[in-house]
Formats: structure tokens, C-alpha cells, sequence
């Protein structure tokens, strides 16, 4: 479904919701602006994307072929730009990645994507805001939609940090083997995140850095706020893909450290019941000449030697802190 948005630049207004064959005649003014706004595609809304903005056959092609990797491309007159928003979602908060494809020109918008983006309808709601600076063009709406997704990767990522906080509570106070499994998962989350981001700024450098016949120098102030918003974000993913492998050093630490303890009073126990055994096995044997064999206190010597044997054994690796 296709939804059309012009801001008249005569009047001032927004014209909603015409019809996608009108776009051409909308974008005849060079200050006009143009939004096509254009959610769970099919083949006729590309035909007629491509049919109205003249989009090269390979930028067409990529945003029907989902999961590209996040680019910006170069085609005569626009931009094509993929990048990712990303959200938690579900009682596990498992991490999802939306495509957004964006097709960027002097004076129209196209964004295409298979799911809801929630940056779309914040871009809607601050273009109207923003009205003071519509000379800047199309340029202008497109820093509002890619800043709103850039923006919305810190809140997850504060959320992820606080996880790795409780993670570290959990591994040197209620130790338990399961955090593993935590670990591994926040692991992968910021995997992906870091897939997703560290492409942009790359790219976003290089844009920032040719020149430009597609908006005025002026326009590069809002892109450099963008890619500046994308460096902070990168790195404090690396930050915390840093500080979450010392918290995996640490969970194998503690662990391997209560493993030890284990094995020390496993050990201990071991060696209080061989010394008992030793002197059980010592009076079991067969024989018809052996110390107190024909005494009466014979049998409580033995029980009592086994406990005081045992005792001993225990208050002395109490004291070597074995058990």
C-alpha cells in the first residue's frame, strides 16, 4: 500500500493521501516535497514506483530482496539507503531487525518496508514541527526518519547494558549455571545490533565526504549530526561486546573456582570415609591371632577409633578450609 504525502511549498500545507500516478506532477516543483510512504509492497507498487521516480533496476531489485546488507548507493539523481530499526519484542524481549529501504532525492521521499516502522510515523509528526526549515528539501526529511531509528538504538542498548549489570549480580552473589545461557543470548543481540550499525558509518563518512549534487552543503549539517549519533552508538556496542567478554571470563572463573570447592570437600568426605574403612577392614580380617580379637570391648574400640579417626579428620580440614 502506498501512501502519499506532499508539503506544498506556495502554501505551506500538506496535500495527503492523492493518488501515486499524481507523484510526477507533485514533484514538478523543484521546492515541493514528496513522501511515498510505502508498507508490504507487491510487484504493482514497484512497477509504479519505478514507472513515476525513474528508479534504476538494481536499486529496485535490491529492495525486493530482502535483508540487505545496511548500504547507501549512488544512482543518477538519488540516494538508495538500507538500514535497519531494531526492537525487543516478546515476553523473552527477543531482538528483531526491521528493513527500511529508503530511495532519497532532491525533493521526494520513498521508504519501503515489509513491517511497521515506528520511526515513520515519528518523521510525520516532526515534519510538521519542522516546518520553519523546509527549504532544506527532501534532505531534511530524511535526517528526521534515519535520525529517529539511529536514536532509538540507545534506549535498547541501556536496556541491554542494565541486563549485563544484573548478569554480573548474579555470577559473585546467587551464583547460577543458567546465566550462561544469558550471556550467550545478550551476546548475539549485540552481534546483530553491531551488523546493522557499523555499516552506516562507514558509509555515512563517505557520503558526507563526496560532493554532493543532490542537496546543498547546508543540508550536510544534519547528516553530520546523524553520523555522529551512529559513532556513539557503534562504539558503545564495542564497549559492552568488551565488557560482556569479561563478564564471560568471570562467570568461568566463579564457576571453575565452585567446581574446586566442590572437589575439595567431595575429596574430604572421601578421605574421612577411606581412614574409617581402613580400620573396618583392618578388624574384618581373618585372622586367629590379632590384638583385643578375644576382648569383650573389643567391637566398641573399633566403632570408637573410627569416630575419633573421622573427627579429627574433619576439624583439621575445617582448619585448612577444605570444607
Amino acid at each position: 500500500m502506498i501512501t502519499t504525502t506532499c508539503l506544498d511549498s506556495s502554501t505551506k500545507k500538506f496535500v495527503k493521501d492523492f493518488p501515486a500516478a499524481e507523484l510526477s506532477d507533485y514533484r514538478g516543483s523543484d521546492k515541493n516535497v514528496v513522501w511515498a510512504d510505502v508498507s508490504d509492497p507487491t510487484s504493482e507498487d514497484f512497477l509504479e514506483l519505478a514507472e513515476e521516480f525513474n528508479f534504476h533496476p538494481l536499486s529496485i531489485e535490491d529492495c525486493r530482496n530482502a535483508h540487505q546488507r545496511p548500504k547507501i548507493e549512488e544512482f543518477p539523481g538519488y540516494y538508495f539507503i538500507v538500514l535497519y530499526e531494531a526492537q525487543l519484542v516478546g515476553p523473552d524481549d527477543d531482538l528483531e531487525l526491521r528493513e527500511l529501504n529508503i530511495f532519497l532525492g532532491p525533493n521526494f521521499l520513498v521508504t519501503v518496508h515489509s513491517q511497521p516502522i515506528r520511526a515513520v510515523e515519528t518523521a510525520k509528526r516532526l515534519w510538521g514541527e519542522w516546518m520553519d526549515r523546509s527549504e532544506h528539501g527532501a534532505g531534511l526529511l530524511a535526517y528526521l526518519l534515519i535520525d529517529a531509528i539511529v536514536d532509538d538504538y540507545m534506549p535498547l542498548i541501556d536496556v541491554l547494558s542494565d541486563r549485563m549489570d544484573d548478569l554480573e549480580d548474579r555470577i559473585f552473589g546467587d551464583f547460577r549455571s543458567d546465566t550462561i545461557q544469558d550471556i550467550f543470548r545478550i551476546k548475539k543481540q549485540l552481534l546483530y545490533l553491531r551488523r546493522s550499525i557499523t555499516p552506516l558509518r562507514d558509509v555515512f563518512n563517505t557520503m558526507l565526504r563526496r560532493e554532493q549534487p543532490i542537496f546543498a552543503r547546508a543540508t550536510h549539517v544534519y547528516f553530520q549530526d546523524v553520523f555522529d549519533h551512529i559513532i556513539r552508538v557503534a562504539d558503545t556496542i564495542d564497549t559492552l561486546r568488551d565488557m560482556l567478554s569479561s563478564t564471560m571470563d568471570a562467570y568461568l572463573s566463579v564457576s571453575g573456582n565452585r567446581m574446586n570447592m566442590i572437589m575439595k570437600r567431595l575429596t574430604s568426605v572421601s578421605t574421612i570415609l577411606m581412614s574409617v574403612t581402613l580400620i573396618a577392614g583392618i578388624y574384618g580380617m581373618n585372622f586367629d591371632f590379632m590384638p583385643e580379637l578375644k576382648w569383650k570391648f573389643g567391637y566398641i574400640f573399633a566403632l570408637l577409633s573410627m569416630v575419633m579417626v573421622g573427627l579429627g579428620l574433619y576439624f583439621y580440614l575445617r582448619k585448612v578450609k577444605w570444607l
